[in-house]
C-alpha cells in the first residue's frame, strides 16, 4: 500500500525507519510526505526515512492529489480546543477514496462519530491507536477482544509530561526545567501549556469517552485542572505524607450521560495511579461483564506511537 504523509516529526521520522526495517514482511512505501516547516517530497518509487524536501505544496488536497496514495497518515500537531487542521486533512483524504491512520487526539475528540460516518459512506477505514497511549493497545483491545461488553467508565494518567514535570519538581528542579526535560525526550506538545494546563489529558479523556463510551463530547466538556499553579514547596509538603501528584482522567456514565473529568490528585505512591512513572501511562477500563481491564504502557517513547501507526496500518491491510 502505497501512504502519504502529513507531518513529519519525531513520531513520522520513527515510522519511516519502522517501516524501513519491516518492508520485506509489510511491504508499505511512503509516496509522499507534506509538512508546513521543511515543505513537500513526493516520489511514486518511495521516500525513506530522510527525503529531500521542495516548496511546499499549496494545500493538503493539492498535495493527496499529487502523491495518489492509498492511505493518509495524519500526524500534525494537536490543536485541543478545534481538532484543526488535522479533522479537514482527514476530510480531505476520505473525499479522495483514502484510508486514514492518525496519531493526533484531535479529531477523534471533537468529531469522532461524524468522521466514523463519513469513513463509512466513503468505504474507507479510519483508525486512530496512537491518539491516546502512544501504541499500546486500547481502542483495538474494546474492538477485537472485548466483545459485547459496555464500558461503564474509565480511569487513567495519560500525559507524559505532567509526570516528567513533577518529578523534576520533586528532586529540586522549577518546572520549566522540568519541561525543558520532556522537550528533550521528545514528548511534550508543541505548546508545553497544553500538557500542564491538562488539554491534553483532556482531548484523550474526550476521545477515550467518545470511542468506548459514545459520549459525544468535545475536550471542553472535560472539568479540567492542571498543575500549572504546583510548587515545590506543596510537592515537598506532600512527599512528607508519602503522598504525588498525578494528573488523573476520569469518566463515567451517569443519568444525563457521561461525564469526565481531569484533575491533579494527590495520591499515595504506593497506589496503583501512581505507581507508573516517566512516560509510562496506565488506564483502568470498567467493564459490566469484565470487571475492570487495565492496560499499560511502560516507558514509552516515539517508536512506540509508530509502532500504533504501524499496527493500524497493518489491520487496514487485513481488511481493506
Amino acid at each position: 500500500m502505497d501512504l502519504a504523509l502529513i507531518g513529519y516529526g519525531n513520531v513520522g521520522r520513527a515510522f519511516a525507519r519502522l517501516l524501513e526495517r519491516k518492508h520485506s514482511a509489510y511491504p508499505f512505501r511512503i509516496v509522499g510526505i507534506h509538512t508546513a516547516r521543511h515543505g513537500t517530497a513526493v516520489d511514486p518509487k518511495g521516500l525513506g526515512p530522510e527525503p529531500r524536501f521542495g516548496p511546499a505544496a499549496p494545500s493538503v488536497e493539492a498535495f493527496l492529489d499529487c502523491a495518489r496514495a492509498e492511505v493518509a497518515i495524519e500526524i500534525t500537531p494537536l490543536d485541543p480546543a478545534t481538532g484543526e487542521p488535522a479533522i479537514s486533512h482527514i476530510r480531505a483524504a476520505f473525499a479522495r477514496g483514502m484510508h486514514v491512520v492518525t496519531a493526533n487526539k484531535g479529531p477523534i475528540a471533537h468529531a469522532y462519530s461524524a468522521l466514523q460516518n463519513e469513513a463509512r459512506a466513503a468505504g474507507v477505514e479510519f483508525r486512530f491507536e496512537s491518539t491516546v497511549m502512544d501504541g499500546t493497545p486500547v481502542f483495538n483491545l474494546a474492538r477485537h477482544c472485548l466483545p459485547g461488553v459496555q464500558v461503564l467508565g474509565f480511569t487513567g494518567v495519560l500525559n507524559s509530561t505532567s509526570k516528567i514535570v513533577v518529578e523534576a519538581m520533586c528532586e529540586g528542579k522549577t518546572m520549566e526545567e522540568g519541561i525543558a526535560i520532556a522537550e528533550r525526550m521528545g514528548i511534550a506538545e508543541a505548546d508545553a501549556s497544553y500538557d500542564l494546563e491538562g488539554w491534553d489529558s483532556a482531548a484523550k479523556t474526550a476521545a477515550l469517552a467518545n470511542v468506548l463510551m459514545e459520549a459525544g463530547m468535545t475536550p471542553r466538556a472535560v472539568e479540567r485542572e492542571g498543575i500549572s499553579r504546583l510548587t515545590p514547596e506543596r510537592l515537598r509538603e506532600l512527599a512528607a505524607q508519602g503522598k504525588t501528584i498525578r494528573l488523573v482522567s476520569r469518566a463515567g456514565r451517569a443519568q444525563d450521560g457521561v461525564r469526565a473529568s481531569v484533575r491533579a490528585e494527590a495520591l499515595d505512591r504506593s497506589s496503583l495511579l501512581a505507581s507508573v512513572p516517566g512516560t509510562s501511562n496506565l488506564l483502568l477500563i470498567e467493564t459490566d461483564l469484565m470487571g475492570t481491564v487495565v492496560t499499560a504502557s511502560l516507558n514509552p517513547g516515539v517508536d512506540q506511537t509508530a509502532y500504533g501507526l504501524f499496527s493500524d496500518l497493518v489491520d487496514i491491510a487485513s481488511v481493506a
